[in-house]
């Protein structure tokens, strides 16, 4: 076939507002804050044979893994196995590569008899089960004591939902109605996805839609190998820290050796600490996303998501390690935690390539915050959010203070829905002052969340940078730590490590400071007026200003 670049674009981008048209539904349609205010959840399409074709600007870390689920996904349930109408739900990280809030729902889509595609979403449901509310634990040994697994199962069939699946799952949840209704909007997402498509495929014709959704892949594909050329050729080696997986404070080492070699590259783990005890193992699906993220943002920022990505990115994660355990190791915080991790180290060793395509060392967790018990009349609730900190300077330009950075692109849950939805009072919702890292080009703010809890409940928090300190490039200097405090009511303050899970009472505050992200070249060289400025903002302090930027306000 001979492409037409025009007609190319224009598919490409008919495609992926298909994409975000799911997103829009799946969001809308939900129940819970986490996927409707929040919208911790992705959407996208892919090939009859499960390469990615496009996605919505969802979260990273989502859309990186979900073709791994896809193609296993289509090998239990392949095409002569599927009809109109079916979907397919799952959240097995030992074959999704996510955690088990992470729900995948996958819909065939048919033209007359044959298959034209796949459509998907992921959302993070409030609980799976467990042995504590929000299925989060900071100290669980096996992924059994996580929550309940789906495997690959039909959830509906030519259209009709099981009902007795679901029936069972919910009986295993403590928010039945936040998770029917969750599954619901899923469903209803790729409802919309497969009906855009064909009024699409009615305008193109089946074999000119699906050439054209290969010829994106391989536009892809050789974009980003003429944008690698523009990459030094060498090996490029970097190492990072976890402080401890929530059993043991113990650091756990994560290493990458970046090979780039004549418009290809080669991302090896080898060296990564074995898998351990706690919940912070990370499936190969999550390794693979953090590589294809940082991969595409140093190479090519602009370049489109798909299959085309990783027919030029190898990885090895070896098995039996951090990158790729063995089940049944338990794998909840990986996408916290682990996930942004791998991402700092691989772009740690980019740095050295090209270091004024990379940004320093942003805030390095999701800092997930999970809350659950139950209401005074008996009923369970889940709070679940993520935090967002300070994304780490670059080349001329500061870091954004308080944001989601890397693996993650959540929002944030409004103070009113908050309060409105759960037995909980918002005290504080505030940057941090001082805890972007000083540079000619500042990183970003962390930001803290006091949060009382109004009746007895569960906490599980989890954090990084809470003793590492993210690095800063070209001699900028590193963000501040992240900090964790609990006041239990007549109590004084404490201060806690960076993963707990704890039973607390009524009346207790839970306060988490999320870390700063590093900056970029020399404080010294920092324009004074951007310091003024700063101060003014409330992001730096006087204190500061003077002793670090030697510049009286």
């Amino acid at each position: 076939m001979k492409t037409n670049p025009v007609a190319l674009e224009v598919l490409r981008n008919a495609l992926q507002s298909v994409a975000e048209e799911m997103g829009v539904t799946l969001t809308r349609t939900a129940l819970s804050p986490n996927i409707k205010d929040r919208r911790d959840c992705s959407t996208a399409i892919y090939t009859p044979a499960g390469d990615l074709v496009a996605q919505a600007e969802h979260i990273p870390l989502h859309l990186g893994l979900m073709p791994t689920v896809v193609k296993k996904v289509l090998e239990i349930f392949p095409p002569e196995n599927l009809a109109p109408g079916d979907a397919v739900m799952i959240n097995d990280p030992y074959v999704s590569g996510s955690h088990l809030p992470d729900v995948c729902v996958i819909s065939p889509v048919f033209a007359g008899n044959r298959l034209l595609a796949i459509v998907a979403n992921l959302a993070h449901h409030v609980d799976m089960g467990g042995s504590v509310p929000g299925s989060m634990s900071t100290s669980a040994t096996e992924i059994f004591q996580e929550g309940i697994r789906i495997p690959p199962v039909k959830i509906s069939s030519r259209g009709q939902i099981n009902a007795d699946i679901l029936k069972v799952l919910a009986h295993n949840v403590r928010t039945a109605d936040e998770f029917y209704a969750d599954i619901q909007a899923q469903l209803s997402a790729n409802q919309v996805g497969c009906k855009r498509l064909l009024e699409l495929e009615q305008k193109t014709g089946s074999e000119t839609l699906k050439e054209y959704m290969e010829e994106i892949i391989n536009y892809t594909e050789r974009r980003l190998r003429a944008a690698l050329k523009d990459i030094p050729d060498g090996t490029y080696q970097f190492a990072d820290y976890l402080e401890g997986d929530g059993i043991s404070s113990d650091l756990i080492k994560i290493t990458a050796s970046v090979r780039i070699d004549g418009g290809g590259i080669q991302v090896d783990f080898t060296g990564t600490s074995p898998q351990v005890k706690g919940p912070v193992n990370a499936t190969r699906g999550v390794a693979l996303a953090c590589v294809f993220f940082a991969v595409k943002a140093v190479a090519d920022p602009e370049l489109p998501a798909s299959e085309g990505v990783a027919r030029v990115v190898e990885v090895i994660t070896p098995a039996g390690t951090l990158v790729a355990p063995c089940f049944p190791a338990p794998v909840a915080h990986a996408n916290i935690n682990t996930a942004q991790r791998i991402t700092d180290v691989v772009l740690g060793a980019l740095a050295q390539a090209v270091p004024h395509r990379v940004t320093a060392a942003g805030t390095g967790s999701m800092s997930n915050f999970t809350i659950g018990g139950r209401y005074a009349g008996g009923r369970y609730y889940s709070y679940v959010e993520t935090y967002g900190g300070g994304q780490g300077a670059k080349i001329n330009q500061d870091g954004m203070d308080g944001v989601h950075v890397n693996m993650t692109n959540t929002m944030n849950t409004p103070v009113e829905v908050i309060e409105m939805n759960y037995p909980l009072r918002v005290n504080r919702y505030a940057l941090v002052p001082d805890t972007g890292g000083p540079g000619e080009f500042r990183g970003g703010t962390g930001l803290a969340r006091e949060i009382t809890v109004l009746e007895k409940a569960t906490v599980s928090l989890s954090t990084e940078r809470n003793t590492i300190k993210p690095w800063g490039l070209q001699n900028g200097l590193p963000g501040k730590p992240s900090r964790c405090f609990i006041e239990i009511p007549g109590g004084e303050r404490e201060e806690m490590p960076g993963k707990i899970t704890r039973e607390v009472p009524g009346g207790t505050t839970i306060i988490l400071e999320t870390a700063g992200g590093g900056g970029f070249g020399q404080p010294s060289r920092r324009n004074p007026d951007a310091v003024r400025q700063d101060v003014i903002d409330g992001l730096v302090s006087k204190t500061a200003a003077a002793e670090v930027y030697n510049l009286e306000v």
